[in-house]
């Protein structure tokens, strides 16, 4: 945390005069505590000379953390109206170094906003988080590094190995193509209003190549498929894709939570018709 910090009003301030009350159909859930935002922000350094995308900023509590970084700019995607104008207070505290995008993050590829190197570092609306993590890992390789705060049992399964509970789709496809691991926990009691649920800071950085070859249509097909039925062995929720599993050195009596990331591309090669 290396840049000045201006004089800006109380976040509390800031929703009050703005009319900010969180949106249950946004998924906001907003950040206030200036320590836990730093905690955040300094997780995702070193940032000198980097691009960081925020998404969903609100009323911009993480956004005056990573503004105090010595990023080379942050770039906050915000589909709620209401906040742009909360935000353009830091866009004339911050000259130069903050861009506001009035957009839906559904509908936009950060990639495309900023030069390299650049870094995604949000918390995440609850209701989309798993939507666009897996839009972002179509190219992965894009970013330095992602930062992101989701529920506790999603960031379980993203960092779940086989034989466990929460391995599935999402940490089969995530682990491909990321490192991924948690930071912290935080407290729902940290966020207003609180969500009911616990969360926690994960860490992604994007593999110099992925674990094995794979195509990323044909790995979330065969995933789909096995963890869609999971309880079933794979010559059954594989059946349909007409793969035989046998034809990878897979026995056919194993179940999608008992093959490890290398067998499940192995299963997507043979999707794409790639012994």
């Amino acid at each position: 945390m290396s840049a000045p910090d201006p004089d800006l009003p109380p976040l509390r301030d800031v929703i009050r005069d703005h009319g900010l009350g969180a949106r249950k159909s946004l998924g906001q859930h907003f950040l206030l505590d200036t320590n836990l935002t730093d905690r955040i922000a300094r997780a995702a350094e070193p940032l000198a000379g980097v691009n960081v995308v925020e998404i969903g900023p609100g009323p911009g509590g993480l956004t005056r953390s990573l503004l105090r970084t010595d990023a080379a700019g942050v770039w906050a995607i915000e589909k709620d109206s209401r906040c742009i104008d909360a935000l353009s207070q830091l866009r004339d505290a911050f000259p130069g170094r903050f861009t506001i995008v009035e957009a839906d993050a559904l509908k936009t590829d950060p990639a495309d906003l900023t030069p390299a190197p650049r870094a995604i570092v949000a918390n995440l609306p609850y209701n989309v988080s798993t939507v666009l993590l897996l839009q972002w890992l179509r190219r992965a390789d894009q970013y330095q590094r992602m930062i992101l705060m989701f529920q506790k049992e999603v960031a379980d399964r993203l960092t779940a190995k086989p034989g466990s509970k929460s391995y599935g789709r999402l940490s089969v496809i995530t682990q491909w193509v990321c490192d991924v691991r948690p930071l912290f926990n935080v407290s729902k009691q940290a966020f207003t209003p609180p969500p009911k649920v616990a969360s926690t800071v994960v860490e992604l950085i994007p593999r110099t190549a992925p674990l094995a070859d794979a195509v990323f249509t044909d790995l979330e097909k065969v995933t789909q498929a096995a963890f869609g039925q999971r309880r079933k062995m794979l010559r059954s929720s594989l059946k349909p894709l007409g793969i035989d599993p046998a034809a990878a050195g897979i026995s056919p009596e194993s179940r999608a939570e008992d093959l490890d990331v290398v067998q499940f591309c192995a299963l997507a090669r043979l999707l794409a018709g790639r012994p």
